[in-house]
């Protein structure tokens, strides 16, 4: 394995805060998604406006899709960070 894997994987075993900050983005993901598919199940409109239910969710559900995107990717920001300032701790 080469040397800067077996770096990478001792700074991230070694340091919590990355471990929590990958997990929290791996949770909200999925969490997100979780939460727009349920608010999006039951969502139908009545009346005249009944034709514009499919496009209400298409839009609803990029919009959770793209929230939780951001989450998962900020967190991932957040765990380099950390990875960085504990690399330099570490070594």
């Amino acid at each position: 394995m080469p040397n800067w894997l077996i770096e990478i994987l001792a700074v991230i075993a070694l340091s919590k805060r990355t471990q929590w900050a990958i997990i929290f983005g791996c949770i909200f993901f999925i969490g997100i998604n979780l939460l727009g598919s349920h608010v999006l199940s039951d969502f139908e409109l009545h009346g005249p406006a009944a034709g514009l239910t499919d496009a209400i969710k298409q839009k609803m559900a990029k919009m959770y899709d793209k929230i939780a995107w951001g989450a998962l990717f900020s967190f991932w920001a957040l765990a380099f960070k950390f990875y960085r300032k504990d690399k330099n701790r570490f070594w």
